[in-house]
């Protein structure tokens, strides 16, 4: 499949236009969390029943049997931009009618346990990433595809109104934690909230024309948007998200930057506006009519009680941020161990810069995260029910011995040890099975700048290498003093805030 996008039309209007591409990614982070916030900051009862005949839902039954535990701490909600070609979505670029639905959108939204932080995790389309079986139309289930865009699974099934349950699945596989609830939103939605909320503040770096947004155009064409800040809705806010090639280094991966930046706006728009029972309505009225979601977000009762929630998150402690990443020719790949150390420090409810935000609902964090708090020390692991196998991939003498010591106190159960075939490892690997990677990144918090790979088999080896003889022993980051510990450069690096300034890290380029 090729990153390119294909052939639009582009006219200024918010008009409906005839169909004109098959492929308009959207990209679209945090509006569906953040939408149905600003229902719950009036919490009128009254607009339930209106908000009811609004939502539809998907089924339960395609969700993967062999699901990660659910926390006890901060929530995950998946959110799906849908470019989907029904119910008068062509019309704003979704492609053709009757074509397969696609969403070139997604990303993880966390909401930590005190509920005064949260974090927007996005996922390239591009990446690659092993898709779990999933569940077709005929009650059938795929087989496991690894190394597959991601993209790709929410067309599983080729149907108009595409897979959800699939990319929940995919996301659970590929990040171990438990997604409570998806939403799936698509360019009707995001147009009508725009227009609603009275536009939002955008800034481009350059004049932009319809070559940008249609790179396959023989001439630059008409001016779409002019360099500077303004403010966009509707139609043109849907172009604005959609560019690609005249903004920055042109690569989609900065596009999902910019749009993280238009979402960051929106909020503040909304927030520095506030709302009234007047305005409530047609606000909830916009987005609830282009939701699909799970059946636990399946009324506006449930979907008001997620919002209440959220209303004690500030502006500067709304992050965004994207899954570590690196080019692997035209695709995208997941650089590790960044990735999983990122996914461990949301299971634990740390904050982009360290803070442990596992409060009580309700109640401030406020506490610095510690060797002694953080997921990847060994204070807090417990191994109960995890069975390992060590193996010494170096030609240090008791290196397995020790590393065996180190998981046995934790409460792991060693079933053997021994010398690797391969003595000349430079750093540590955890091996898994099938089904087993979420006792490997347990596994993974002893063994800081550990490699996770998944192989055939159905256990968890340990295989240690040179950086772990130099560090000494797993248990020894327990001892260290005091220190705030923060998620992997590449993470924290390039993350924003929704207060940042409009115009500031737009793209990569």
């Amino acid at each position: 499949m090729s990153r390119t996008d294909e052939s639009t039309h582009v006219t200024t209007s918010d008009q409906a236009r005839p169909p004109r591409r098959r492929r308009g990614p959207l990209r679209i982070a945090l509006v569906v969390a953040l939408s149905v916030l600003l229902l719950g900051t009036a919490g009128l009862g009254w607009i339930y029943l209106k908000l009811n005949g609004n939502i539809d839902t998907f089924g339960a039954d395609g969700l993967s049997k062999d699901r990660p535990a659910g926390s006890t701490k901060g929530e995950n909600v998946l959110v799906i931009g849908s470019d989907a070609r029904t119910d008068g979505n062509s019309a704003l670029g979704g492609g053709d009618k009757g074509d397969i639905g696609r969403s070139d959108t997604a990303f993880l939204l966390h909401v930590y346990a005190d509920h005064r932080h949260a974090v927007v995790v996005s996922i390239p389309r591009d990446t690659l990433v092993t898709l779990p079986p999933c569940k077709l139309p005929d009650g059938k289930w795929t087989r496991t595809r690894p190394n597959t865009m991601f993209n790709e699974a929410y067309s599983v099934g080729q149907t108009a109104k595409g897979n959800p349950a699939c990319t929940q699945n995919t996301v659970e596989k590929l990040t171990g934690l438990r997604v409570d609830h998806t939403v799936v939103i698509d360019f009707k939605g995001f147009a009508a909230l725009t227009r609603v909320v009275g536009g939002v503040k955008v800034c481009l770096p350059q004049d932009v024309y319809e070559k940008d947004l249609n790179p396959n155009r023989a001439t630059r064409g008409g001016l779409l948007f002019r360099k500077g800040e303004q403010n966009l809705s509707g139609q043109r806010a849907l172009d604005y998200v959609r560019i690609r090639h005249g903004i920055g280094d042109g690569s989609d991966i900065g596009r999902i930057k910019r749009q993280q930046a238009f979402v960051a706006s929106l909020v503040k728009r909304v927030k520095s506006d506030g709302l009234t029972a007047t305005g409530l309505l047609p606000l909830a009225d916009a987005a609830t009519k282009s939701l699909t979601v799970d059946p636990g977000l399946g009324t506006a009762k449930r979907l008001i009680s997620f919002a209440m929630s959220l209303k004690n998150i500030d502006l500067h402690d709304t992050k965004f941020a994207t899954i570590p990443w690196r080019y692997q020719g035209e695709r995208v790949a997941i650089v590790q161990p960044d990735a999983d150390q990122l996914w461990a420090a949301l299971k634990a409810d740390r904050t982009l810069d360290g803070t442990d935000a596992g409060g009580k609902k309700g109640e401030q964090g406020g506490q610095t995260a510690t060797a002694a708090a953080s997921p990847g020390t060994a204070a807090e692991v417990s191994g109960d029910g995890i069975d390992v196998a060590v193996y010494n991939g170096t030609t240090t003498r008791g290196l397995a011995s020790r590393a065996a010591t180190a998981l046995t106190e934790h409460g792991f159960t060693v079933t053997r040890t021994a010398n690797a075939v391969d003595r000349d490892r430079a750093d540590t690997v955890i091996e898994y099975g099938a089904g087993l990677r979420a006792r490997a990144q347990t596994v993974a918090r002893l063994f800081p700048g550990a490699e996770l790979n998944s192989v055939p088999g159905a256990g968890v080896d340990v295989v240690l290498g040179r950086t772990y003889a130099a560090k000494g022993s797993a248990s020894a980051p327990a001892s260290r003093a005091s220190t705030p510990t923060a998620l992997p450069t590449s993470v924290a690096r390039d993350a924003r805030s929704a207060d940042d300034d409009v115009c500031s890290n737009l793209s990569y380029g």
